[in-house]
């Protein structure tokens, strides 16, 4: 009986662990037996590791290409095949499509090369919006990279769209290459962003130039009614820089560059971007009333400009960019909308 009761308690001894710890000796080498075990387990939380870091890298790559200003490239590319479908009375999905990603692709590369530009002049810091290569998201060899690999896709773009389209090379050529050309050195080569020319670059690309050419790859020849109905769209577009270039004023100026912000000061910035923003609004009223009425959808997104209005003017410049982005995109929706809806003859020109 005693040697009974001895070996029950060394048996409680061993599964208690020593010392009656709980048994956490004993548990730390089952698991490490388990894990010796079976390898599988190791495999699969190191698989899991590296999806993780698959998933966070291409989420900074992402981040990197700034998304949300997207509007401004999307929006032309859609306005300039809706006149196309009221010239033509048909447009083409495939040129469509490939036209986008074209003009996509070269926004997203010029995004990089002013975050790459940007950081290297050292204008981005810890309170910037864009913080991809400040806070080591990414390393500068990764942005110029993939900024690189981003215009090679959009070449590739043009070279099919040389064979999809009827519209000559050399204006197919002229008008790609002079986009391009653009997004680089709005910050690139000789930084027209940091003497003040800038606003003039995004307003000329991201309006006319991007209209012209979707228009000219569906119908096949270049011509100026484009560029007349751009101008809504182009300054509204323009807002969009403008209200980003005022809240980065002090860092701007810390960083010995030039802006237009800076140059008119925050009294005028808040002038020229209510001119901006409203404009648009006011020539959709005239198509609306002296041609037709489906002009008067972009009036729609109208109660979405006063709060930005009121917020541009205490000053509070925060998000401001990605607001008047949104507001460009549902804007420039209903502009393509009302221009597909408009009755056959109804708009000047057409």
């Amino acid at each position: 009986m005693a040697k009974e009761q001895q070996q029950s308690r060394a048996d409680t001894f061993v599964l208690a662990g020593w010392n009656g710890h709980n048994g956490q000796p004993w548990q730390t080498s089952l698991n490490d037996m388990v894990q010796n075990h079976h390898p599988g387990g190791l495999h699969v939380s190191r698989m899991a590791r590296v999806t993780s870091d698959v998933k966070q890298k291409c989420a900074a790559y992402v981040l990197a290409l700034r998304p949300w200003s997207f509007s401004a490239s999307l929006t032309p590319v859609a306005l300039g095949s809706a006149l196309a479908y009221k010239l033509d009375g048909s447009v083409d999905l495939v040129i469509l499509m490939v036209c986008a990603v074209a003009v996509l692709v070269v926004h997203g590369a010029g995004n990089l090369v002013n975050t790459y530009y940007d950081f290297s002049k050292g204008i981005d810091h810890k309170k910037s919006d864009d913080r991809t290569l400040v806070d080591e998201i990414l390393a500068p060899q990764d942005v110029v990279m993939f900024g690189a690999v981003l215009y090679s896709v959009g070449c590739l773009c043009a070279t099919l769209l040389y064979f999809l389209s009827t519209l000559r090379l050399e204006h197919l050529a002229l008008i790609y290459f002079g986009g391009l050309s653009s997004s680089f050195l709005y910050t690139g080569g000789i930084g027209l962003k940091y003497v003040a020319l800038g606003d003039v670059v995004i307003l000329i690309t991201f309006g006319p130039l991007a209209v012209m050419f979707a228009h000219a790859v569906q119908v096949g020849y270049l011509s100026v009614l484009p560029l007349v109905y751009a101008v809504p769209l182009a300054l509204n577009t323009e807002a969009i820089l403008h209200s980003n270039n005022t809240r980065d004023m002090d860092s701007d100026k810390q960083a010995g560059i030039v802006t237009l912000a800076i140059l008119v000061g925050p009294t005028l910035s808040y002038v020229l971007y209510n001119l901006l923003l409203f404009v648009p609004y006011v020539l959709f009223c005239i198509l609306a009333t002296r041609y037709t009425i489906s002009m008067a959808l972009p009036l729609l997104t109208l109660p979405m400009a006063f709060p930005l209005e009121k917020q541009f003017r205490s000053r509070c410049y925060a998000k401001i960019p990605q607001k008047t982005a949104k507001l460009n995109l549902l804007m420039g929706l209903f502009y393509v909308f009302g221009i597909i809806l408009a009755p056959p003859g109804s708009l000047p020109l057409l």
